[in-house]
């Protein structure tokens, strides 16, 4: 019963200004700007071992297949904001409302999938945040 209260809670705090104000999400060029932030890839590993993202100049990457999470919970950091990505961003939702009923209020999802964050990471960026010391 509680946990049914946790999620009715939850829904309840979804109003029209969260979703229009974008509270539940992130794009990857303000994530890399975010301090204090991780990378959480809730890929599969087969998905990760093809395409992994290590992201050493922008922060820590965290991955944990969206399966094992329950399991693995506590080791993702409730004292940062937590970028969640995955490739279409429909496991991404599942975490993030995973995490939000279990006490992550700094949770968001990243937006665009593979074509976004590559955009991030073109030359001209990269070369941009590792001479600006980023």
């Amino acid at each position: 019963m509680e946990e049914i209260q946790k999620v009715s809670d939850i829904l309840r705090s979804m109003t029209f200004d969260f979703f229009g104000g974008g509270k539940h999400k992130i794009s990857p060029a303000n994530h890399f700007k975010s301090e204090n932030s991780i990378f959480f890839d809730v890929r599969s590993s087969i998905e990760h071992e093809a395409i992994s993202f290590k992201l050493l100049h922008h922060m820590p990457v965290l991955n944990i297949p969206i399966e094992e999470i329950p399991d693995r919970l506590n080791e993702i950091p409730k004292d940062k904001l937590v970028g969640i990505f995955c490739s279409s961003g429909i496991r991404s939702t599942l975490v993030y409302l995973f995490l939000r009923m279990n006490g992550y209020d700094n949770a968001r999802i990243i937006t665009g999938g593979y074509s976004s964050i590559s955009e991030e990471l073109m030359p001209g960026k990269l070369i941009k945040l590792t001479r600006s010391g980023g």
